[in-house]
């Protein structure tokens, strides 16, 4: 009897899903050039479009580049126990994820959860883990916030500036201790009921305030994530005329992509006006700023979703492979029991034959 490839309706709809949000997020790409060079008051930053430097070009690509083998490198901090192709798949797709969807973070971690369901983990230790090292990577930004803010006010001579120095501050710590707070509260009352995800997540600050307790090399992919990225930033500025000071960069960036909280695939348009905003009020020309916030968010976007995307479809294969071969092992008339000896790396779909297949 002849059997087909066991490919899911998920997975098929998936690809579907994805293919649409490329060809989205490059229409949108195209409306945010089309709109530089159609609109008067834009055609400056069109201008300065066209006189890039190629050398902060291929600057910024390489620190976009980095940024996103940074963030693989903290994944496997979290994720030891996941083979490490696996885990190095499963991270690019979530930051092309992160990139694609609406929302950003919040459905890279789901669909990152999926695929750490599929290779055996439980569900508890997964909201463990990612909470780990989205308060792990949340830590280093408002570390970076909390640092600008300070040296700009001392260093840069602004401790009058309340506005760009003392508010960027007193957020990041606001922010620090309320999510600090959560594992104490829990502790403290335990007799209370709790929801069973806020504790998953507490145990996350707790793993992600260990981790910093217990140095390992791999913590380096934190700081390369959020540093090379600004750096990326940097980068684009420098391409399209003068360059920033580190502590104004610094805060432009994190409090620009505030903006990206705004649903919108790819940020599109959002966060070329949040980033662009920020910059403007740190000292970078309004003309500058929107030039070098396309030429970024054009880099910062397609170099993690073409990863991403390279990265989804070897977890594809692997899955349909894993799939295949569990399927036409449970339809095999003697299954031989040593078999069973090794694990998959995937947990396998239920096979479904065909109701049809054509003759024995």
């Amino acid at each position: 009897m002849q059997t087909e490839s066991p490919i899911t309706r998920e997975q098929v709809v998936g690809g579907r899903a994805i293919s649409g949000r490329l060809v989205a997020c490059g229409l949108l790409s195209v409306a945010v050039a089309s709109l530089a060079l159609a609109v008067p008051p834009l055609r400056g930053v069109a201008a300065q479009l066209t006189h890039l430097s190629p050398g902060w070009i291929a600057a910024a690509i390489a620190l976009e580049l980095a940024s996103c083998v940074g963030f693989v490198v903290i994944f496997r901090l979290f994720f030891d126990r996941v083979p490490g192709p696996l885990a190095r798949q499963i991270a690019w797709v979530e930051q092309g994820s992160g990139a694609l969807l609406p929302g950003g973070g919040v459905g890279a971690l789901a669909i990152g959860a999926w695929f750490l369901r599929r290779s055996g983990m439980s569900m508890r230790v997964i909201v463990d883990r990612s909470s780990a090292l989205f308060f792990l990577t949340s830590a280093i930004n408002v570390a970076a916030l909390v640092g600008g803010g300070l040296w700009l006010a001392f260093a840069g001579g602004r401790l009058d500036d309340v506005v760009r120095t003392a508010i960027p501050i007193a957020g990041g710590l606001t922010a620090t201790a309320a999510v600090l707070a959560i594992p104490y509260l829990i502790r403290r009352f335990r007799q209370r009921y709790w929801p069973a995800w806020l504790v998953d997540v507490s145990a996350g600050i707790v793993r992600a305030r260990r981790s910093l307790r217990r140095p390992d090399w791999r913590l380096a992919g934190a700081l390369a994530y959020l540093g090379c990225d600004i750096a990326a930033l940097g980068a684009a500025i420098a391409a399209t005329g003068r360059p920033l000071g580190v502590a104004p960069l610094t805060l432009g960036y994190l409090l620009g992509y505030l903006a990206n909280l705004v649903p919108i695939p790819g940020g599109f348009g959002v966060l070329e006006g949040g980033l662009a905003g920020a910059l403007i009020a740190y000292g970078t020309p309004a003309t500058q700023a929107a030039a070098a916030v396309i030429l970024y968010h054009a880099i910062a976007f397609w170099i993690p979703t073409l990863g991403g995307v390279a990265a989804y479809a070897l977890l594809r294969r692997r899955l349909h492979d894993v799939d295949a071969a569990a399927c036409a092992d449970d339809h095999r008339p003697h299954r031989d029991a040593r078999s069973s000896a090794t694990e998959p790396v995937l947990v396998r779909a239920p096979c479904v034959l065909p109701a049809n297949s054509g003759g024995d």
